[in-house]
């Protein structure tokens, strides 16, 4: 049933907090002590019951898996996980950033090519041009009437 929601990280319900630690422990493949001594490092961070229980995600439990992997795996220390975790969110948030970003550079160009085509003279300093003059212009001042 977890491998379900666990396969669909767009479902709200994947970072809804609603199971029970040894539901968790049991889904993660570990022991409930070792989810509290994660808790307690801060390498997941469980929601709260009523009660002061500890409530996990899928997200969580996901994320709980990738910790164990990490460990037993590769090798790597509790301190070397929280830091790859850390930096593994941080890209998230970073290409949420530029994703958006490049949402906004797109709407700026579409609103300066419509005002653009609106205007009746086109502000050509706003677009680099190619084309050089050539024109030859004389320019005389004008006479008073007094001469």
């Amino acid at each position: 049933m977890a491998e379900e929601f666990i396969a669909s990280s767009t479902d709200p319900a994947y970072d809804a907090k609603v199971l029970m630690i040894s539901v968790a422990a049991r889904m993660a493949g570990m022991h409930p002590q070792t989810l509290r001594q994660y808790d307690r490092l801060g390498l997941v961070q469980p929601g709260r019951a009523a009660g002061g229980g500890r409530r996990y995600s899928v997200r969580d439990v996901v994320l709980l898996r990738e910790v164990q992997r990490l460990s037993q795996d590769d090798g790597v220390n509790l301190a070397g996980i929280k830091r790859i975790i850390g930096l593994e969110q941080l890209l998230g948030e970073l290409q949420q950033r530029v994703a958006q970003l490049e949402a906004e550079l797109t709407a700026a160009a579409r609103r300066v090519a419509e005002l653009e085509a609106i205007s009746a003279f086109p502000r050509r300093d706003l677009v680099p041009t190619s084309r050089t003059s050539t024109a030859l212009v004389v320019w005389r001042p004008r006479r008073s009437g007094r001469d």
